[in-house]
């Protein structure tokens, strides 16, 4: 065994799953290679490590560390190295250089004891001293927190937000109950905190143990869609999941009643197991819609002459069934319209909105994504919103009070509100629109039912058509112009599960037949950078794949780093950051994959003025990286709504590539083109609403690459994941007592 001391110079690769780490190491002797596993690194650091020099075959001499000590900077070159690293924000190398050749070995000394004195440096004003200061010191409680979570096998990002979130109180934390960080730090779930526990000498049946884990496999159904779970699906994962005997586990579940933290209906077809928070969310939604489902009286005989009125001017003519949602809309405080591509939405709503602007309402129209509000602005004529930005959001963290600035203290100024894309709206959402709509303000929902259900937990749209209590119109004609397009015919017999003809006589449809992945894949590259560019006049950004899995040789990630590698390559002069997923490029497509209601967006000129901003930005957002600055530590990205966000580098584990995403991030989107493989996958996956929902996806053209074999299993297969809620019968229930 070795001991070699020095400061990490960079860092050149590190999983932040595993902790494994590749590093350059510097001190007097030179530079060497470090391998290993480190739960906490970072550039500019100290380190003793104790290890071997081993031959790689492919990487050369490398020393494999066996252990590390992270010490504090002893000698003038480390402390320059420390400080010039980046880990103090705003001070670099040569600021850095100058202090310490200022103040030599006294440099700590006099940042910790006096910090005023920095000011001597030109360059350093003496508010720039104190920031200084307070840095260096919140990192010295944050570097000893974090040594000491380190024996648990913590990431360094999450040691970071788990000493934001408690401070010097983490130590108690731990020692007394470390399930606690499962509910209150985002990214540590249920298997996280038991490692913890364990290794802090919990016991395996212990009491903390047990609910943790109750609730943990709660989650894991809400994570799957759904809002409850039975009580003896719930026990066998809770007690596969915690690997111990559970035959007191209804003395648990009423312990954890009795916290308020879950509520049990004992209903026809057994227990019902909620975590209370989503129990409370469907009964208030259900409340909700039936205080706000008012009748208004109208006159028909006029509005129908009010419609054909604007079916002259507009050059429109709407059918029956038409006319019918809009008497519908006008007379119900709540109503829904759903339909298919091609079955006359877009006109229905165009018209519905001159309608209620015609008779003096005001009329606020919205869609979960910043696509699907765009689409609808384009189509409709009139400005649309996402729910987020309608709603205002606050910027308090997600599930710490209320993340909306509009609710039921203050709430939205609408005669009449028309929702877009109903499909993809979640439960939570769902709970939050209501909570800012006044009674008397009439509620439209629009979607279509077969396309796949929300990410988030809950069935929405389905459980309010289901209920049979709200005025609800579904369109199916398929209009002239419409049915001129394969994309839509082919769509609605995938949705009828008819056979689709793959014979390339389409001019938007299709299919390209390969059976090897590795050809797959090299066709689809050629696809979004040669062929379809050319054919369509796009730019490759503008042209979407599309897979149906994360993982395998046709999936999200395979595809991503295929993609990257052609359309945004390496070259002298382009800023990159290593992150998780590989690297990151100015240029790149990326996508935000979580709800972050704390970033701060601007939107401006194109002389840099800014016109409007904001905070908040959401699960499915794609954008382009147009700067990467490694002084400041922080990535510009612009969003598809013209939104650019400064992102922390802290935060870059929140984006993705995009070149390729899955059908359920493409939710709520269309692209000019879609491009997607077909490839055997699972079952589960591989079935009729999946790819019903990506063909919609696209307005000009559909091409899939692959086996039509696998197209053929797909239509065939109706596989529709069951979710567990209960928010119909929550409506049913309200109506039925009420009459």
């Amino acid at each position: 065994m070795e001991t070699v001391k020095g400061y990490v110079d960079h860092i050149i690769y590190r999983s932040e799953d595993t902790g494994y780490s590749v590093f350059i190491l510097e001190n007097k002797d030179g530079e060497s290679t470090c391998v290993g596993n480190f739960p906490v690194i970072e550039e500019g650091e100290l380190l003793e490590l104790d290890g071997e020099t081993v031959l790689h075959p492919s990487y050369g001499t490398q020393f494999k560390v066996k252990e590390s000590r992270r010490c504090e900077p002893d000698d003038l070159h480390s402390m320059e190295v420390y400080l010039g690293s980046g880990t103090i924000k705003g001070l670099g190398a040569v600021l850095a250089g100058k202090i310490v050749e200022h103040f030599g070995e006294e440099t700590f000394k006099v940042i910790e004891e006096e910090p005023e004195r920095l000011a001597e440096i030109k360059g350093i004003s003496g508010k720039k001293a104190m920031e200084i200061a307070f840095q260096m010191e919140s990192k010295k409680e944050l570097r000893r927190g974090m040594i000491y979570l380190q024996k648990f096998g913590i990431s360094t990002n999450l040691a970071v937000k788990i000493y934001k979130e408690y401070g010097e109180s983490v130590y108690n934390v731990i020692e007394e109950n470390p399930y606690k960080l499962a509910e209150t730090v985002d990214g540590i779930g249920f298997k996280i905190a038991d490692q913890i526990a364990i290794n802090a000498g919990f016991r395996l049946d212990s009491e903390f143990r047990i609910q943790s884990g109750i609730l943990y496999a709660l989650q894991q159904g809400i994570a799957s869609g759904s809002v409850y779970m039975l009580e003896a699906e719930l026990m066998g994962l809770t007690a596969s999941l915690l690997e111990v005997e559970l035959s007191e586990i209804t003395r648990f579940l009423m312990d954890l009643a009795i916290d308020k933290k879950i509520v049990i209906k004992d209903e026809e077809g057994g227990k019902k197991i909620y975590l209370s928070h989503f129990y409370y969310m469907e009964l208030e939604v259900a409340a909700r819609l039936k205080e706000l489902d008012q009748k208004f009286s109208i006159d028909q005989e006029r509005v129908s002459e009010d419609i054909k009125k604007i079916e002259k001017e507009a050059t429109t003519v709407l059918d029956e069934t038409q006319q019918l949602a809009i008497l519908r809309a006008m007379e119900n405080g709540v109503s829904i319209l759903t339909g298919g591509p091609g079955t006359g939405k877009t006109t229905t709503i165009s018209t519905m909105i001159r309608l209620f602007i015609e008779n003096g309402l005001e009329v606020l129209l919205a869609a979960p994504t910043g696509r699907a509000a765009k689409r609808m602005s384009e189509t409709t004529g009139y400005e649309a919103k996402t729910i987020h930005r309608l709603l205002e959001v606050s910027g308090a963290p997600e599930g710490r009070g209320s993340s909306f600035s509009r609710n039921e203290e203050n709430p939205l100024e609408a005669d009449v509100i028309i929702v877009d894309e109903m499909s993809m709206i979640d439960i939570s959402l769902m709970h939050s629109l209501l909570k800012a709509v006044l009674k008397g303000c009439r509620l439209v929902f629009v979607g279509d039912r077969n396309q796949l259900p929300s990410v988030g937990a809950g069935a929405v749209l389905e459980d309010m058509i289901k209920a049979d209590q709200f005025a609800t119109t579904t369109l199916e004609k398929i209009f002239r112009q419409a049915s001129k397009s394969d994309i839509v015919v082919n769509a609605h017999k995938i949705n009828r599960g008819e056979e689709v003809m793959l014979d390339n006589k389409s001019a938007d449809f299709f299919f390209l037949k390969r059976y090897d992945p590795r050809v797959i894949v090299a066709v689809i590259i050629r696809l979004i950078t040669e062929n379809l560019p050319q054919y369509l006049k796009l730019s490759p950004l503008d042209i979407q794949v599309i897979t149906p899995t994360r993982i395998g040789a046709v999936g999200v990630e395979q595809l991503n780093v295929a993609l990257q590698e052609r359309l945004n390559p390496p070259t002298a002069g382009k800023a990159e950051k290593k992150v998780s997923f590989g690297v990151l490029r100015v240029g790149d497509k990326v996508m935000q994959t979580k709800n972050n209601y704390q970033l701060e967006w601007q939107v401006r000129t194109k002389f840099g003025l800014t016109i409007d901003k904001g905070v908040g930005i959401f699960n499915g957002d794609i954008g382009i990286v147009k700067r990467i600055d490694n002084y400041q530590m922080e990535v510009e990205i612009e969003f598809d709504d013209e939104r650019v966000v400064s992102y922390p580098f802290g935060n870059l584990d929140e984006l993705e590539l995009a070149y390729a995403i899955t059908v359920h991030k493409s939710q709520g989107s269309e692209y000019p083109a879609v491009v997607m493989p077909m490839y055997s996958g699972p079952r589960m996956l591989m079935h009729r609403n999946l790819l019903y929902t990506a063909i919609t996806r696209a307005k000009n053209l559909v091409t899939l690459v692959g086996d039509e074999k696998v197209f053929a299993q797909m239509i065939s297969n109706e596989y529709i994941s069951e979710r567990n809620t209960s928010l119909s019968e929550r409506i049913q229930e309200l109506y039925e007592e009420y009459q």
